[in-house]
C-alpha cells in the first residue's frame, strides 16, 4: 500500500527533515522552536518570547498547507524547565492565547526534557492538525 505525502521543508535543516507532512486530511508538524529562518535562537532566556516565536513558526508551517491554528487538534510541549514554565504561567498562557486567538481547544501534553537541539532553547512544540 502506498501512502501519498506532501511535505514542507525550510530553515537550516531542510535537507535533514520536513517541518510538516500531510497524509490525507491530517497534518503532522515537526517540533517547532524559537528560531528565525537562519537558525538563530529568538528570545534566549525568555520563555514567553520563545512561546510566541514558536507558535509563530507553527502558524507559518500550517499556512504552507492552507491551515491555521484553528486546525490544530493536538500538541505536545517539550520544556527544559517545568518550574520556569509554571512560574511564568500567566505570560506563557498569554502568548499561547495570542496564538490561538483565545482559549486553545486542543488536547495538550507537556513534558520536561533534559535538553533541546540548542542549549538556549527552552521549549519545543509538536502538533497535529486536522484539515
Amino acid at each position: 500500500m502506498s501512502i501519498e505525502k506532501k511535505t514542507y521543508r525550510s530553515g537550516p535543516w531542510k535537507d535533514v527533515f520536513a517541518q510538516g507532512v500531510r497524509v490525507g486530511d491530517r497534518l503532522y508538524l515537526a517540533g517547532q522552536v524559537s528560531m528565525d529562518e537562519s537558525g538563530a535562537v529568538v528570545g534566549a532566556g525568555d520563555i514567553a518570547a520563545q512561546v510566541r516565536t514558536t507558535y509563530g513558526n507553527i502558524a507559518r508551517v500550517l499556512g504552507q498547507f492552507g491551515a491555521t491554528m484553528e486546525n490544530v487538534v493536538d500538541e505536545t510541549l517539550f520544556v527544559t524547565d517545568m518550574a520556569m514554565v509554571m512560574d511564568n504561567l500567566e505570560a506563557v498562557g498569554g502568548a499561547r492565547a495570542e496564538a490561538y486567538g483565545g482559549t486553545a481547544e486542543v488536547s495538550q501534553t507537556m513534558v520536561q526534557v533534559a535538553g533541546l537541539v540548542m542549549p538556549e532553547l527552552l521549549i519545543e512544540i509538536k502538533c497535529v492538525a486536522q484539515l
